[in-house]
């Protein structure tokens, strides 16, 4: 199996822990029901539903989610199937067989006649839920599931890449929406905070749903947010880092960042891992005083590659943060978001920078959020994506801090973090 042009390195078996586990759990769930608790842990119940797939799919019967049982449960991971057409179909027959709708097949196949189906064409049918789980670890593995799966449920959703990470792992934007007004969302530039990703991925999806059936998305109509601005999103900064949090490396993967920890013993590991996999702060490497940044992480201790506060070489050294970089100038985005955790605040300038309507934005957002908006802390004021965005381009930018407690916060806190969220990013979109 191939995700994102890799191969799957990973041979899930009895005892293994970890994101990817959890993954499995979820596509076993959806595939046939098998009312797993999506823990992360391999242990007997999902070893027996492991074994009953396999029989059903007429795999060999091990146990072991190897490449040939991963290939099968890909459309539980990415919500969809492909259908060819045959004798007697009508998109009826095909929407009951799936236990899909009508309107949901209509969507997935832009300029289908359904009272002219040919033997022998393709149907892309989505099933019955969505492609997003919000109720398990984020990992690389699953953002290249959600956007396969959500691009093929709505062909309106275009995506891109920025480029590819340390390890390899696409750098990916998605963009929808109609409007004159670009903005750009970022999420997950640190790697425990990782559930701003999914926050990010389920507006995507909640919009798409929202716009096509002709509803309203949290207090906004999702057809004026759909025209009125065309929204590109980057929910997963730091995939390699994400990765290494949820448990979702290979142990060769692991070695270097492993090696890094030994040498910071007081953070703890991986838990307390925010840099990029080669221990480098993605949000301290931009050229916004970068400097001043280096100057300040010195003075505290972060002088090489650490799991946090180490600035790097030099500005935009690291892969990621070049590639984001280079994406927001080609993108030229008339407002950026970086998400992060946690706080339930919004810091809105760039030192005494502030952006003509930054603040009623700001002020907006803080309303409709609960979050407070305040300044940045002195020594957290410099080389952020933010910091750079508002210094070079003189237009609203804002890193807002999600939710409240010790990162990576637990995804107990998910719905809530949505609720405050989903508003303030219809907003944000919309200006």
């Amino acid at each position: 199996m191939r995700i994102d042009g890799r191969d799957f390195l990973h041979i899930l078996k009895f005892g293994d822990t970890g994101a990817l586990v959890a993954l499995l759990q979820t596509g076993l769930n959806r595939a046939m029901g098998a009312a797993l608790v999506p823990d992360g842990i391999f242990g007997p119940a999902t070893d027996r539903a492991v074994r009953a797939f396999q029989r059903a799919q007429g795999l060999t019967v091990d146990g072991l989610a190897g490449p040939r049982t991963q290939a099968a449960l890909r459309p539980w991971y990415r919500g969809y199937v492909t259908h060819t057409v045959v004798r007697g179909d009508t998109l009826w027959r095909v929407a009951g067989r799936y236990d899909t709708t009508l309107s949901a097949l209509e969507t997935a196949n832009p300029g289908l006649d359904p009272f002219d189906l040919r033997i022998g064409q393709r149907l892309t049918v989505p099933l019955p839920f969505a492609v997003v789980p919000t109720d398990i670890p984020w990992s690389s593995a699953l953002a290249e599931y959600a956007a396969q799966g959500l691009t093929a449920r709505y062909p309106a959703l275009r995506r891109e890449s920025l480029g590819r990470s340390v390890l390899g792992r696409e750098l990916t934007a998605l963009t929808l929406g109609e409007g004159a007004r670009r903005v750009l969302f970022t999420a997950a530039h640190h790697a425990n905070e990782w559930i701003t990703a999914p926050l990010l991925m389920k507006y995507i999806e909640a919009l798409l749903d929202a716009y096509y059936a002709g509803e309203p998305l949290g207090s906004f109509a999702a057809e004026e947010v759909w025209t009125g601005s065309r929204i590109t999103l980057v929910p997963t900064v730091n995939p390699d880092g994400v990765d290494l949090v949820t448990d979702a490396l290979t142990a060769a993967e692991r070695q270097g960042a492993e090696a890094i920890a030994r040498r910071w013993p007081s953070i703890p590991f991986p838990a307390g891992w925010k840099a990029n996999i080669e221990g480098v702060d993605l949000n301290l490497q931009y050229p916004a005083l970068w400097e001043t940044a280096r100057q300040i992480k010195f003075a505290q201790g972060f002088t090489s590659p650490a799991p946090r506060d180490y600035v790097g070489a030099a500005p935009l050294a690291a892969a990621e943060s070049r590639a984001l970089a280079d994406f927001t100038r080609r993108l030229d985005p008339a407002l950026i978001l970086a998400y992060h955790t946690q706080g339930e605040v919004i810091y809105w300038k760039f030192l005494d920078r502030e952006p003509e309507g930054s603040r009623e934005l700001g002020e907006l957002m803080s309303r409709l959020s609960g979050y407070a908006l305040e300044d940045v802390p002195y020594a957290s004021a410099f080389a952020g994506y933010k910091d750079w965005f508002i210094d070079v381009f003189d237009r609203p930018g804002y890193t807002v801090e999600a939710g409240r407690g010790d990162n990576p916060l637990p995804l107990s806190q998910f719905d809530e973090i949505w609720r405050d969220n989903v508003d303030l990013l219809s907003a944000a979109a919309l200006g």
